[in-house]
């Protein structure tokens, strides 16, 4: 990186919203950060060039006028063009209300890319935040309320494509679904899918409900008994068996989450599965003697 200008920020006096460093810098080709955890937020603008952001498997390419959050403790990893390497800005910070005013300017989980108009000025709030490195009481208050006029401008002017962020969450989706339906024999959490996503269990928990009405663990419940019911249906594996091959250790837990689901103990589900089956055999002998 070349004409790189950074301010980090040690100490932090307020709690709502507070600014942990900013910088500025014209990146050679290529150059990258990542893939790594940040414990804050933070978001990139860029102003010249393009490059591309990664957040789990998925990449996106951005050029000038877009900008990208970084959400706290999910790996990242983001690199410059080789011919035409970026030139960004990029502000740190967090605070118990960061997420809330992140969301208000229409950013957050599911919503990390945007775009504006006013690269011009986002760069003069944070070349206003370099000049202040002394520390001082003075300085505290300059920059919370520099950083407070940088979400202003973002308030003002960031664009965020609700069709892109539709599309971003089918893809979460079915990456989710196609993990569950993957490894259900396993003993997955839902961390592990939200890992393998790339994006928090939380915004995972929203998707969810967004799209099933359900939650990503009642899901993957939902998906192991109905393939639990499938093996009792067809084969004549033991109740251990069927519970192991759908990811339960204990068939005790097993049975138990299988009659919350279906309204039956297994041994039952199965029992007056054979008898419907020998009642359709029968009615079908029965029908070929008339």
């Amino acid at each position: 990186m070349e004409n790189a200008y950074v301010l980090n920020l040690s100490e932090q006096k307020f709690s709502d919203l507070y600014l942990c460093y900013c910088g500025f810098a014209e990146c050679e080709p290529l150059h990258s950060f990542g893939p790594a955890v940040r414990p804050n937020y933070i978001i990139h603008f860029i102003l010249k060039g393009k490059g591309f952001y990664r957040v789990g498997d998925n990449r996106y390419p951005l050029k000038a006028g877009d900008g990208f959050l970084i959400l706290p403790d999910v790996l990242t990893y983001y690199q410059a063009d080789e011919k035409e390497p970026w030139t960004y800005l990029w502000v740190g910070f967090g605070g118990k209300n960061a997420s809330q005013y992140l969301g208000d300017v229409g950013l957050g989980e599911g919503r990390m890319m945007f775009q504006s108009d006013s690269g011009e000025e986002l760069k003069q709030v944070v070349l206003e935040m370099l000049k202040h490195r002394q520390s001082s009481i003075l300085t505290d208050f300059k920059l919370e309320s520099l950083l407070y006029t940088f979400f202003s401008v973002l308030a003002k002017t960031a664009v965020v494509p609700k069709q892109k962020y539709r599309e971003l969450e089918n893809q979460y989706i079915r990456r989710a679904v196609e993990f569950v339906q993957n490894n259900y024999p396993r003993k997955i959490k839902i961390s592990d899918v939200a890992d393998y996503v790339g994006i928090t269990r939380s915004y995972l928990y929203t998707i969810f409900m967004k799209s099933f009405g359900v939650s990503p663990q009642e899901y993957l419940s939902n998906y192991r008994i109905t393939r639990a019911s499938e093996l009792l249906t067809i084969t004549d594996l033991t109740i251990e068996m069927v519970a192991a091959s759908c990811g339960y250790d204990d068939p005790l837990v097993f049975s138990k989450a299988f009659k919350k689901i279906k309204g039956l103990p297994p041994t039952k589900f199965r029992k007056a599965d054979r008898n419907r089956q020998d009642r359709k055999i029968e009615d079908e002998d029965l029908s070929g003697l008339v």
